[in-house]
């Protein structure tokens, strides 16, 4: 581990991020958004306890915080706008070859979360892979 966590690590930041992206929201309605907020905003009843919901929240937010966090300090602005142009591209190439209809709202939305994934999992794995790619070991800078 001394020089990096791995394909296997890399590959469990990824897992995590779409377990963080999917559990926040997807369009199969398993998720925090369909169990917790939906029901506020329809006017439906809800179901669970509302002292699981909001630790499942806190739970959320905190996963979300950290990842966007080491994200904005791995790859920054610029690096996550290219991270979006990628996504970008992916999602027209997709819609070009006709994997994804354009008028396909659940499609997207699976690219989209997919997308979304993709750059938290980059920034939770940027400097690992710079370290190896380059060599130079990524620091952060203290006043």
């Amino acid at each position: 581990m001394a020089n990096g966590p791995g394909p296997g690590g890399i590959a469990l930041r990824a897992l995590a991020a779409l377990v963080l992206v999917f559990s926040t929201y997807n369009p199969d309605g398993y998720s925090f958004y369909h169990w917790t907020l939906a029901p506020l905003l329809h006017h439906t009843a809800s179901t669970g306890p509302a002292s699981l919901k909001f630790l499942a929240g806190v739970v959320l937010v905190t996963a979300w915080v950290v990842f966007l966090t080491a994200t904005r300090r791995s790859i920054g602005i610029t690096g996550s706008l290219l991270v979006v142009a990628l996504s970008g591209g992916i999602v027209w190439l997709l819609l070009d070859v006709g994997v994804v209809s354009a008028s396909s709202g659940r499609g997207i939305t699976y690219v989209v979360l997919f997308c979304t994934a993709l750059l938290l999992a980059v920034g939770m794995s940027w400097s690992h892979l710079s370290r190896s790619l380059t060599g130079q070991v990524d620091m952060d800078q203290t006043d």
